[in-house]
């Protein structure tokens, strides 16, 4: 007989131990509890998928931010100017102030005739770039446009704008100011 070498038999006796082993756990245990080993290929199916669909998702999220971020940005660019017509609004409010002490000299006078040309300017060229005033006297009181300073008995309606304080603007679509008025409370007692 042919001798093989003491490692090889060593081997041999190990894996065959050890195949012994797994069949003597695999007939101890009950037949539901012992599972084919599950498939690489439908787990690597379910991981792409996943990864798909967040991919998927990620890009209509940035999609939704590319939008956003425009939108947001045409705003700001449309408001731009918000703030200095509000500064320019209240030298408005003086140079009517101005005009009416004017009109003290005279409608003939030079210097009222030179402010009304002025103020006619400014208003044009407010008018242009989107700033319209807001007509109050005489129409019904909206909290969304006028601030009511105080309220009369009048020959108007209740909730009728019977004077204007200070006029209010509109920029765009916004509120820039709202007009400072007087509403009527109805017919005094």
């Amino acid at each position: 007989m042919k001798k093989t070498p003491e490692k090889e038999q060593n081997k041999e006796t190990e894996r065959s131990a050890s195949e012994k082993s797994t069949a003597a756990l695999a007939t101890d245990l009950p037949q539901t509890e012992v599972s084919e080993p599950e498939d690489p290929m439908a787990g690597l199916q379910a991981d792409l998928e996943r990864f798909r669909d967040l991919a998927l998702r990620s890009q209509a999220d940035f999609e939704n931010y590319k939008k956003r971020a425009a939108r947001e940005k045409e705003e700001a660019i449309k408001y731009a100017n918000m703030a200095l017509l509000e500064r320019l609004v209240t030298i408005i409010d003086n140079f009517e102030l101005g005009l009416e002490a004017a009109k003290g000299e005279g409608k003939q006078s030079p210097i009222y005739s030179g402010m009304t040309l002025i103020l006619k300017q400014l208003n044009d060229l407010l008018n242009e770039n989107g700033l319209q005033p807001i007509e109050a006297e005489k129409k019904k009181f909206d909290p969304n446009l006028h601030e009511a300073i105080a309220h009369e008995p009048s020959e108007f309606p209740e909730e009728t704008v019977i004077r204007q304080i200070r006029r209010g603007y509109r920029f765009r679509d916004r509120l820039l100011r709202p007009a400072r008025v007087v509403v009527s409370s109805g017919l005094g007692k």
